[in-house]
């Protein structure tokens, strides 16, 4: 099938938006050419002349030679307007925005149905890390039993600094923000959102399910404290934040993001600094793991171009999984081994919660107890002392011990 001839779109110019640019520059085979680029602001400098900008949406929108839009800008609300009215006016898109996928999933996917027309979003995922189309093309639903991974580059680097280098959370954190890895507001990535967002985009093509955000538990790594510190090098472990989903018993479906600790023969426990990993585990092939850089202007440019290139070829997302409509139900009933940090005054309330307590410590001013406990009864502990407490998970246990 011969490439065709694509007229670009761009909104946006920021980091990614200029990695874009220059790789489509290296890359004249594809056949892709950016008419237009629409920013916001009039007066700021930039690297290439002012005849290649507009700052009128509508001169791209309504421009009938262009036939592929490019969202590359951070507002998700403003992002979200311009990409569905791209899709009513017949044009097909590439995102990188993980939020506005996330947050109007379903809607997007019923604007491609009703206009015919393909939205792709690889890099809304890992970056350069090609795991959508993965998902999308080479796993079948019945053969999928669990994905998880470390999907959010900035937490990655703040957590491998402070077990590397010994940093504090914060000076790690500043580090991060310094090399323009985090914003100047990090809670997006500290506090597990951005990956939550990630992991719902990897749940509908994992296993056809289409969740909200707020159906989705997610804790960061803002409220790791000394203790879980000392108590993972002791024992030779890292901690990585984590975006899980897995299959449980009957027609359930469990995810959620938590701070975990991964032992050395963990393929996440070598995946530091800005890099991304993602393992899945299927009935018949085992485990596949996924590993690429998952911050930074090239790698995300990278997964744009892979998206542009796919359209040359008339390439769409199928959603077969979701087509199938498979009555999944999105659990909270999955048993999870995990330590919980606390207070010394609530250790006795707190053991009431788990299952089954394997192990409890107190010092003069706190503790900790590692034991098994239901993700719905973990979500109320985190309901009720908020920062009062920090858990970390070790594993899941029962009917997920099978597929992890």
């Amino acid at each position: 099938m011969a490439r065709k001839q694509l007229n670009i779109g761009l909104f946006g110019f920021g980091v990614v938006g200029h990695g874009l640019y220059e790789v489509l520059e290296k890359t004249p085979a594809l056949k892709a050419n950016i008419k237009n680029i629409c920013v916001k602001n009039k007066d700021k400098e930039r690297e290439i002349s002012a005849e290649h900008f507009t700052y009128d949406k509508n001169d791209i929108l309504n421009d009938d030679e262009i036939n592929v839009v490019v969202e590359l800008i951070d507002d998700a609300d403003a992002a979200f307007e311009i990409v569905s009215a791209a899709l009513k006016k017949g044009k097909a898109v590439v995102s990188a925005n993980k939020k506005m996928v996330a947050e109007h999933f379903l809607e997007l996917l019923e604007l491609q149905r009703e206009y015919n027309v393909p939205l792709l979003y690889e890099a809304a995922a890992c970056a350069s890390m090609p795991i959508i189309r993965n998902l999308e093309e080479y796993y079948d639903n019945d053969l999928l039993d669990s994905i998880e991974g470390i999907v959010n580059g900035s937490t990655n680097y703040i957590l491998t600094k402070t077990f590397a280098e010994n940093l504090s959370y914060n000076d790690a954190l500043k580090q991060a923000q310094d090399l323009g890895f985090a914003e100047s507001n990090p809670i997006l990535d500290t506090g597990g959102f951005d990956a939550k967002y990630k992991l719902l985009i990897l749940l509908a093509h994992s296993f056809g399910y289409i969740a909200k955000p707020d159906e989705i538990f997610n804790l960061g790594i803002d409220n790791i404290g000394e203790l879980e510190l000392k108590y993972a090098k002791e024992k030779g472990l890292k901690i990585k934040l984590v975006a899980q989903a897995f299959k449980g018993a009957g027609n359930t479906v469990s995810a959620f993001v938590i701070p975990k600790f991964v032992t050395p023969e963990d393929k996440l426990y070598h995946v530091d600094d800005v890099f991304n990993g993602v393992i899945t585990k299927t009935y018949f092939a085992d485990t596949h793991f996924f590993v690429g850089k998952g911050a930074g202007a090239y790698p995300t440019a990278s997964a744009v171009l892979s998206d542009i290139s796919a359209l040359s070829y008339d390439y769409r997302y199928e959603y077969k999984k979701i087509s199938r409509e498979e009555n999944l139900i999105l659990s909270n009933e999955a048993e999870l081994k995990v330590l919980v940090r606390h207070k010394k005054e609530d250790a006795e309330a707190l053991k009431l919660v788990f299952n089954e307590v394997e192990e409890a410590y107190l010092n003069h001013q706190s503790g900790y107890i590692t034991g098994n406990i239901t993700l719905n009864n973990l979500i109320q502990l985190q309901q009720q002392y908020g920062t009062d407490i920090s858990f970390i998970l070790v594993n899941a246990v029962n009917e997920t011990e099978k597929v992890l």
